[in-house]
């Protein structure tokens, strides 16, 4: 059952690492310009819907691998990344299924407060949800070791859950800029690191 668990555990993080890859390199695409809407919308916001429940999977299996007197740092983990999964799957799916569809007809204003535009009531949804994803990473820190090769994902874990600082200045700062977003992207790597660090976690046990 144990060996279920890892490789449960492995190709959770490793769907997870490729949306979170795949999310930022549709980020990047959108501030150079390459991508134009509504592409660049439904690249990001569907690489972004690929992330959280690989991501919510792979916790619970991080769960149901470590020893009882750590279980109440994954066990809080998961709450986070059960959290993060809600409030990101609700507002990635009223990003695709309403508010481009809408867009496209040209029927935007009959649905504008659901639209994700800075300061709005999704980009607060959306905000929270990183904010718990931050969470979970943090929680899973006391999980690992301090050597071997679980040193790394302890740090990786540890580095993205010192971007939620980052990550909520980011999204709550009165005036929203692209070079305020810059200022956030480090979290590109830490976030898509850690679940590659992850999955390699669990692929060591296998």
């Amino acid at each position: 059952m144990q060996k279920v668990i890892y490789r449960i555990g492995f190709w959770s993080a490793l769907i997870a690492f490729v949306a979170a890859a795949g999310y930022s390199v549709a980020q990047i695409l959108q501030l150079l310009s390459v991508t134009k809407y509504p592409l660049d919308a439904i690249l990001i916001f569907g690489f972004a819907l690929g992330i959280e429940v690989p991501f919510m999977l792979a916790f619970v299996a991080l769960h149901y691998t470590v020893p009882d007197e750590k279980k109440i740092w994954t066990h809080a983990a998961l709450l986070f990344s059960i959290m993060y999964a809600t409030y990101v799957t609700l507002n990635y799916v009223v990003q695709l299924a309403t508010v481009i569809p809408m867009t496209l007809k040209g029927a935007l204003d009959e649905i504008r407060v659901l639209d994700q535009t800075p300061h709005s009531l999704f980009w607060d949804v959306d905000a929270l949800g990183y904010i718990f994803l931050g969470l979970a990473t943090l929680f899973a820190v006391p999980v690992f070791a301090k050597k071997g090769f679980e040193r790394w994902v302890k740090w990786f874990f540890l580095a993205n859950s010192l971007m939620t600082p980052v990550i909520a200045f980011v999204y709550f700062y009165p005036h929203f800029s692209t070079t305020l977003l810059l200022f956030g992207s480090p979290w590109l790597v830490t976030a898509s690191g850690s679940m590659l660090l992850l999955a390699l976690f669990f692929s060591k046990k296998l």
